[in-house]
């Protein structure tokens, strides 16, 4: 671990003008992808009669619920057939409302990927979701009563892991991480000849919330797709821009408005983002690993365009840390849950390691947090419960049962835990 100028982060909680209506879960990890919640009813340990509905999913698959008015998006997928499934279900009672199928075609992608592996992103207009294939990169738009309002085709795929970025709502518009893998290392890893005109293409867009026509899009050099989905962030002048990271550019600030670069800072990963980036104050965290670990997460001084101001590395660590999970920042402390069960708490202030712990498990799933604790679910379907503070307690361990890689979401006091083939609602509004 390594620090470089503390004395200059200021800590607080990031707030989007962007961000949704109070209580609701409308992307992945929550308000602005940082994971917190406001809820104060959430049990920290349960057993199945706590549970106030468990249903059986049309399919199965690692994205997260999203919640606006009491309505449950899911995503589900056929691995038979490849179908894909949106479901909409009551909050109140679990019922289904409306489900929408849609054919596609199996492709190959990694073992441990699904056919609904990105999360859907919703607001009071309906719901976004994505999927890919091979042949194209699907951009669907429904209502909340499952109509569909509009649909995108934004060209062929490459990537032997198949995808899994999730798409957010920004104000009007509707934001994609489109990361391809650069054809030469899939046709060596496939051991197939190097095509001389790639069919996929690399580029982050933006579409209008109500049409779905291209309001910008920012070409990118291929490398390694990337899996991470993008948050918000407030300049000191008062705009928005958004938070990328890829292998191809490292942590990327593209102007919410424009599409405009205000800032990059490249070279700092060297293999493959899937967790995602969060705020923690003034500063920008984002990771990358190799494999099936962590290689290292650092925290970012942002640059500026209107001042010529270079972004500068703050903290910097590379033991233990997260490749799939997304870190977490609560207050003054940073939370690493990396992929092998060791959860780390950073001093926000200096990066110093405050507590470093096994707590056992594998995850693909990312912590969320609720007053002062950490919820994790590992691939087993375990949640682990664990004390968000600067004291190391492993609270509670809950069996789900089943499989899982997805992460919670929480809305109106209410947690919603999903499996491969389940989803439970847990808390009392």
């Amino acid at each position: 671990m390594m620090m470089r100028n503390p004395s200059i982060v200021i800590f607080g909680l990031f707030v989007s003008s962007l961000s949704a209506a109070e209580g609701e879960w409308t992307r992945f990890r929550g308000p602005n992808g940082t994971g917190l919640s406001d809820a104060t009813r959430i049990p920290i340990t349960w057993t199945e009669q706590d549970y106030n509905w468990i249903v059986d999913l049309p399919g199965v698959g690692h994205s997260s619920p999203v919640v606006w008015d009491r309505k449950l998006i899911v995503t589900c997928g056929d691995p038979k057939t490849a179908t894909r499934i949106i479901v909409c279900l009551d909050g109140s009672d679990g019922h289904t409302i409306w489900q929408r199928d849609y054919r596609s075609e199996n492709h190959r992608q990694h073992r441990h990927n699904s056919y609904a592996t990105a999360t859907p992103s919703v607001d009071a207009h309906g719901a976004i979701t994505t999927w890919t294939t091979p042949d194209e990169v699907v951009l669907l738009a429904l209502d909340l009563d499952g109509n569909e309002q509009w649909r995108r085709d934004l060209g062929p795929f490459v990537g032997p892991h198949g995808s899994g970025s999730s798409p957010i709502i920004a104000g009007d518009l509707v934001v994609l991480a489109n990361e391809q893998e650069d054809p030469a290392i899939v046709a060596r890893m496939m051991g197939r000849k190097v095509p001389t005109d790639p069919p996929g293409k690399s580029f982050l867009i933006a579409v209008d919330r109500k049409t779905g026509q291209t309001r910008w899009q920012v070409p990118r050099r291929t490398a390694l797709a990337a899996y991470s989905t993008p948050c918000v962030r407030r300049t000191t002048d008062g705009a928005e821009e958004l938070i990328f990271t890829s292998t191809a550019y490292g942590i990327t600030a593209i102007d919410l408005a424009t599409g405009r670069v205000n800032w990059e800072i490249d070279g700092v990963f060297e293999d493959r983002c899937v967790g995602s980036p969060v705020l923690a104050g003034e500063l920008v965290i984002g990771s990358y690993g190799h494999g099936v670990r962590g290689m290292r997460c650092i925290a970012v001084r942002p640059g500026s365009r209107s001042t010529d101001t270079k972004p500068a590395i703050i903290i910097d660590v590379t033991r233990s840390v997260p490749l799939v999970p997304s870190p977490l920042v609560k207050g003054n402390r940073i939370f690493l849950w990396a992929d092998d069960g060791v959860v780390t708490c950073l001093d926000g202030s200096s990066g110093e390691v405050i507590w470093r712990e096994r707590v056992d498990g594998s995850y693909y799933g990312s912590p969320v947090c609720v007053r002062d604790r950490l919820y994790c679910i590992s691939r087993d379907g375990e949640v682990v419960v664990v004390s968000a503070s600067d004291r190391f307690e492993v609270l509670a361990r809950i069996p789900l049962g089943e499989p899982s890689f997805a992460t919670p979401a929480i809305s109106n006091g209410v947690m919603y835990l999903r499996t491969q083939s389940h989803l439970y609602s847990l808390g009392e509004p």
